[in-house]
């Protein structure tokens, strides 16, 4: 299965405009809906089947400590120096270098990836953060 990315507003251009190069299907929040949620972000790439690419920490607290559904997987990027020429080519080596990125919150930083189980069957009811 071909990877489907939605990447969160963080992410440079110029990564997006490497991934969408190399044939990747990218969605980029930054053109589509800048200023969406966290929350928000989880849901269309639940309910579109993409992996979410972010620099931000959030996406763990959602996914783990709130249980909203990520099952697509999320991909925290931790570098410790950041730039775009640098940040572009790390990411693309880490999302060239494994297939098996659904189900899994994995955090890539500069020379290791670690990838942790995301829960499975949570409700989408969960989703709009009630904790009825």
């Amino acid at each position: 299965m071909a990877l489907r990315i939605l990447a969160d507003e963080n992410i440079p251009g110029e990564a997006i405009d490497t991934l969408r190069h190399l044939g990747i299907d990218v969605i980029w929040v930054r053109t589509f809906s800048p200023g969406s949620s966290d929350q928000a972000i989880l849901q269309q790439a639940q309910a579109e089947n993409r992996l979410v690419i972010t620099f931000d920490k959030d996406f763990g607290e959602l996914a783990f400590h709130r249980g909203l559904p990520a099952l697509s997987g999320i991909i925290l990027f931790r570098i410790s120096t950041p730039g775009p020429t640098y940040t572009t080519s790390l990411m693309v080596a880490a999302l060239q270098s494994r297939s098996d990125w659904a189900g899994y919150f994995s955090v890539v930083e500069n020379d290791r990836i670690r990838m942790t189980p995301l829960r499975r069957g949570v409700s989408d009811d969960n989703i709009s953060g009630d904790n009825r």
